[in-house]
């Protein structure tokens, strides 16, 4: 597959200031996947839903895989900052990876990624405008896979998102949705020797995966950490069960 970001033919009408938002979560044709993008003065946030077991990616421009497009694609790697190289070629992870995932929930079979990068991002990224106009962007998801791979011709679909001024967008540029405010996040990211949970007293327990989907183990937590020496270096996925029996997964680069 390939990957996605925003781009597009923006007014150029910008306030010092001033946030945008692209409104709501908007369905991409029949991906299954929706999108919202916000801007700050400084940051570009994006919000991706979609199936919990596939790949979800963001791209920019009505063309979809354009040799070098930039793009966000979260995957069973660690990287999700990626540039494509045209249709049909797998796409090349960026040397700097600018995107930052701030949360990572599934409720049911639906994931919802956020992750923030910086407007002008790092060279060969596409700067994104904090301004009204229309954002044109491309979707895709993985066809039950978290691999990338072909995602095939109903998984994949364009959209036009109009960015509008935003009054009741937060202020604060580390705010994110309240969708992901009540799942734990554990930190730090990367870790060596112990992982800690935010929300601690609000987990039931913790089964850990790694990258291929093979269960490492399971944990019940004592407290606010655990310990992951035990674990060889590489990429694990953590499956937290609530105690009110909602889940939440996160990605956990073991060093």
């Amino acid at each position: 597959m390939k990957k996605l970001l925003l781009i597009s033919s923006l007014a150029l009408a910008t306030t010092v200031g001033a946030q945008y938002s692209s409104g709501g979560l908007f369905p991409v044709g029949t991906t299954g996947v929706s999108v919202k993008i916000e801007t700050t003065p400084s940051i570009v946030r994006i919000t991706l839903s979609g199936p919990s077991n596939s790949f979800l990616g963001l791209g920019a421009g009505s063309s979809g895989m354009a040799s070098g497009a930039d793009g966000f694609i979260y995957n069973s790697a660690t990287t999700t900052d990626y540039t494509f190289n045209g249709i049909g070629v797998t796409p090349s992870a960026d040397a700097i990876q600018d995107w930052t995932i701030t949360a990572n929930a599934v409720v049911g079979s639906t994931r919802t990624i956020v992750a923030t990068r910086s407007l002008s991002g790092s060279a060969g990224d596409t700067p994104i405008p904090n301004a009204a106009g229309n954002l044109e962007i491309f979707c895709a998801r993985g066809n039950s896979t978290m691999n990338l791979s072909y995602h095939g011709a109903s998984n994949r679909g364009y959209a036009t998102l109009p960015m509008s001024f935003d009054s009741a967008l937060a202020t604060s540029e580390t705010n994110i949705p309240d969708v992901a405010k009540k799942y734990t996040m554990l930190y730090p990211n990367p870790a060596k020797e112990t992982v800690n949970f935010k929300n601690a007293d609000k987990i039931k327990s913790v089964d850990i995966y790694e990258s291929s989907g093979r269960k490492v183990k399971s944990v019940a937590l004592k407290g606010e950490n655990i310990s992951v020496s035990d674990l060889k270096s590489g990429t694990y996925y953590f499956e937290i069960t609530q105690k009110d029996g909602t889940l939440s997964f996160e990605k956990l680069i073991k060093e």
